[in-house]
């Protein structure tokens, strides 16, 4: 088992791992709030000379890397270890700069839940995607995030017959 999933049996310990881990450290990223239960995080990033652009905004790529694991993380947690659960694509939409602190929430909620185990009970495969803002102080949107996440029952999970591939 990897350091990653013993720390994530903890939120508190997962999210102090994360606000060490160097890709979010590096970039000035914190991960503020992690639900016990994984059903919400929020991420926030100051704009550092560390993480600003040729024009003095957030780096696009912070921005981005904010939301990056956490739809994914929350979702393989809540699911549960019968299923496969992984990042198949995402998009970023920048909308404004981003200047100073800009915050980003994210939630799952049961009708989540619901939906991807219902769409993986036949044994196929279900995507759906996750949207999530970007803020700044303002509560102006910075950027808009889609996270498209596959989910499937791992092979030995599936009703028989199912196809066994991915």
């Amino acid at each position: 088992m990897t350091i990653w999933k013993n720390m994530s049996k903890d939120a508190r310990l997962l999210r102090l791992g994360l606000n060490v881990w160097p890709p979010f450290a590096g970039a000035g990223i914190v991960v503020e709030e992690l639900a016990a239960d994984y059903t919400y995080v929020r991420v926030a990033l100051k704009a550092t000379i560390f993480n600003r652009n040729y024009v003095g905004t957030h780096f696009g790529g912070s921005l981005f890397a904010m939301t990056d694991p956490f739809f994914m993380l929350m979702l393989m947690r809540n699911m549960g270890s019968r299923y496969y659960v992984w990042d198949r694509s995402a998009h970023i939409d920048f909308v404004a700069p981003g200047k100073g602190r800009v915050v980003a929430e994210m939630r799952i909620t049961p009708g989540d839940l619901k939906e991807m185990r219902d769409g993986t009970a036949a044994g196929g495969k279900f995507e759906r995607d996750f949207l999530t803002e970007i803020i700044d102080k303002n509560g102006a949107v910075v950027a808009r995030v889609s996270k498209r996440i596959y989910a499937r029952l791992k092979p030995e999970h599936r009703p028989a017959g199912e196809n066994r591939g991915s």
